[in-house]
């Protein structure tokens, strides 16, 4: 129940610490009976909420039920609430905001909802004393829990309805077409929307083009369009991972999310893809899979055409898992090795690819000595350093490799031969 760690439950007495234990254990076993009294009060203050239909109340009722179990389990398992155990909460934010409903009313629904937790702890506390001080104990971690939940969940509702009220509306959708064409508009509002953004600002300022399909949505409360929703809460999150100080254009056209980040002069692509990545490492624990591309640094609007190719680019050759490949962070040799084909691979001679094979199954010690030596401009002191072993150890394999594929890598053909064949078969 607590965003902090449970270890002052020990200060209690053993009747205390096993009220507690009671109290939140009946409750979580009643969650659903919570998640009742908390529809009912809802329903019964709050109109925006009782003019939907049966459909939105069973999506409003399984967040209560949920909101329930996860703070209480987190209690009964003396573990940290995290931002990632309550993602769910993010989603239902986000439907509410798509729904129309407005920020106020959504709070006023979440205190609703943990009023009605509490007062079900009360009465299963009952007028013990160790049931009272139990009961007492709880009002902290309680809290807690209701100040992390409630942060996210109106974190979520913002960033969304300003995503689509701003940047995936129409407006922002109008601008982007404009920027991937090449062209900025020179007067009126999107003149003054790209500025908002960083855009135009600076002719020749530093910006990459970010493109984000969704591979699998897990989003919970509605049984059509979840892909569509899907994109308009990537949308979202791709208009909050910025590194200028300014909110990033992000917008959602066909089946792709696209953003344009304005780096400025201070930024770096480095933060900007850690930022990238942790929103699709979040995005997934929220159920929802992405694969995100990045283009490399351009200078210039003119340039954002090839940009967003590039991103699509690299879309291509990311898994089926997805994930985010950057290509300011890849080296042209590894470039064209994702590109590589099956034709490549099957030109790999087969005595180098038996060896491989074979290496893999004993722990790769080879691949990782072959490369070691590379990074260490074929120095086998420094690169037996790297490796952690006695030199002669290092020369041992080296002399092994030799024997095995007839390549030496102290000769840079046969060296560059076997990473080549390395990366085909990574």
């Amino acid at each position: 129940m607590s965003a902090g760690s449970h270890s002052g439950s020990a200060l209690y007495p053993d009747e205390v610490q096993a009220e507690r234990k009671r109290i939140i254990g009946n409750a979580y076993d009643d969650a659903e009976k919570i998640a009742d009294a908390g529809m009912s009060a809802i329903l019964a203050q709050i109109p925006g909420y009782a003019a939907r239909d049966d459909t939105f109340h069973a999506d409003v009722h399984d967040q209560l039920t949920r909101l329930t179990r996860s703070g209480l389990g987190a209690f009964l398992d003396h573990r940290k609430v995290t931002a990632t155990d309550v993602a769910y909460a993010r989603q239902a934010a986000a439907r509410r905001a798509r729904a129309g409903l407005t920020l106020i009313d959504y709070i006023a629904a979440f205190r609703l909802g943990q009023q009605a937790t509490w007062k079900s702890l009360l009465a299963f506390a009952g007028e013990s004393e160790a049931g009272r001080l139990a009961a007492l104990s709880m009002v902290v971690p309680l809290a807690r829990y209701n100040d992390l939940i409630s942060a996210e969940a109106a974190n979520a509702y913002l960033e969304f309805q300003q995503s689509c009220t701003a940047d995936a509306g129409r407006e922002g959708q109008e601008l982007l077409e404009s920027l991937l064409a090449g062209a900025l508009p020179d007067r009126g509002p999107q003149l003054a929307r790209a500025s908002a953004h960083g855009i135009g600002a600076d002719s020749t300022a530093p910006m990459v083009v970010v493109t984000a399909t969704v591979l699998g949505s897990r989003l919970r409360g509605e049984r059509d369009g979840t892909e569509t929703e899907a994109r308009q809460v990537a949308a979202a999150a791709m208009a909050g991972v910025a590194v200028n100080g300014l909110r990033t254009l992000a917008a959602v056209r066909g089946a792709e999310v696209i953003a344009v980040p304005a780096l400025g002069r201070s930024a770096s692509t480095a933060e900007l893809c850690e930022r990238l990545r942790a929103m699709q490492t979040k995005l997934s624990a929220a159920g929802i899979t992405l694969a995100v591309g990045v283009s490399t640094v351009v200078a210039g609007i003119a340039q954002l055409p090839k940009a967003y190719q590039q991103s699509r680019d690299a879309l291509d050759l990311l898994p089926e898992a997805g994930g985010v490949l950057a290509l300011p962070q890849i080296t042209p040799f590894r470039y064209l090795m994702l590109r590589a084909d099956d034709t490549a691979r099957h030109l790999i001679d087969p005595a180098i690819a038996a060896l491989l094979a074979d290496d893999r199954v004993r722990g790769g010690m080879l691949a990782e000595t072959i490369r070691a030596f590379a990074a260490a401009d074929m120095n086998i002191r420094e690169a037996a350093d790297q490796l952690r072993i006695h030199h002669n150890t290092a020369k041992y394999r080296l002399r092994r490799i030799q024997d095995l594929t007839g390549r030496s890598v102290r000769t840079v053909n046969d060296l560059i031969e076997l990473l080549v064949a390395m990366e085909l078969q990574r």
